[in-house]
């Protein structure tokens, strides 16, 4: 990151150009695999791509492990959060259906398609999922259809020397009045029951798998403007960070005083993208966008207004769709803009 405009040391940046555009992309947190990512093309047609990808640290090139189809982009990718690295490497990918995938090199293979309309070949698409990280049987998603789905992964019996993955669903709630577009679980109460959830309704909606007959709404857009991302503070759960539909700020909440954001963070010149939290660090926040900016804040002197971000990389040669903090790499960043995805250190 070039802390305003100062030259960044060599190789403080890694580059690698797909063959396609990409969207959705995400770090392993497997500690056998540190540095490989997994890439979603965005292709508008039905045929599209996932790459596995690594960095070589000996070479300082960052290569494709395995490429697979994929039917349409994916609305995002994540690796199981597994940072002992326990279990099967599974990757899940969410778009017309929630797909869990058998992670190899070169061959990654599909484990199990996961619809839960059964009655027709008609699927609502999912916006995004989030992999439960205390218990990695459940993944949540969302779908523009109004729901919210958690859904039970079970690595079942054994077939010759392989356990087959399949899934069932947990719970359907209908969770907004609109489309939902994102769902995060938060890390509250012991990490497996609480989540969050944001749509085209323009709300932010707490929810609890132990009482799902309500929930609670931590923010309203006063415009209604849909909120279209989400995401929890890595080391508090009291806060989260939201980010409206066209707009250049993101916004900071505190399920403690709902309904009033805590801080806003205003410095993008064009429409916000990805926002990503420190893994390792409870202030310090990501934001990236078509301004070609990712910005790092320090937002400790909430709630008093923070005005600049501590630190900006102004390099990228499009709009950053994409913002990745590396869980088990907390010193790096990875963004995606057109076909090119970098790996920038911190």
């Amino acid at each position: 990151m070039a802390v305003h405009g100062t030259t960044p040391k060599r190789k403080e940046i890694y580059k690698y150009e797909a063959p396609w555009p990409l969207y959705s992309m995400n770090w392993s947190v497997r500690p056998d695999k540190r540095y490989r990512l997994a890439l979603g093309s965005f292709v508008e047609e039905y045929n599209n791509k996932v790459q596995i990808v690594s960095l070589d640290e000996d070479t300082s090139d960052i290569s494709a492990k395995s490429t697979f189809d994929h039917p349409y982009p994916t609305t995002k990718i994540m690796w199981i959060p597994d940072s002992k690295g326990v279990f099967t490497d599974l990757l899940a990918t969410s778009g017309d259906y929630l797909r869990v995938w058998r992670a190899g090199e070169p061959e990654t293979r599909l484990e199990c398609v996961l619809n839960n309309n059964k009655n027709s070949d008609f699927c609502a698409p999912l916006t995004s999922f989030d992999w439960n990280e205390v218990d990695p049987n459940l993944i949540g998603t969302s779908s523009i259809d109004t729901t919210c789905t958690i859904w039970g992964l079970e690595t079942g019996q054994m077939v010759g020397r392989v356990q087959m993955v399949t899934g069932h669903v947990k719970t359907q709630l209908i969770a907004h009045d609109k489309e939902v577009y994102d769902i995060a679980f938060s890390r509250a109460g012991g990490g497996r029951d609480m989540f969050a959830s944001v749509g085209a309704d323009g709300s932010v909606r707490m929810f609890d798998l132990r009482h799902l007959e309500h929930s609670t709404i931590i923010y309203e857009d006063p415009a209604h403007t849909p909120l279209l991302r989400l995401a929890w503070n890595k080391q508090d759960p009291n806060y989260l960070a939201t980010v409206a539909m066209d707009a250049c700020e993101v916004i900071i909440l505190d399920v403690r005083v709902p309904c009033t954001p805590v801080a806003r963070l205003n410095n993008h010149r064009a429409c916000v993208n990805g926002i990503a939290w420190a893994p390792h660090s409870s202030c310090h926040i990501c934001t990236a966008g078509d301004d070609h900016q990712a910005l790092i804040w320090d937002i400790q002197q909430m709630p008093r207004a923070i005005e600049d971000p501590i630190l900006a990389y102004t390099a990228a040669e499009g709009e950053i769709n994409q913002i990745q903090w590396g869980a088990t790499q907390p010193d790096w960043i990875a963004i995606c803009y057109n076909k090119a995805l970098e790996i920038l250190r911190v």
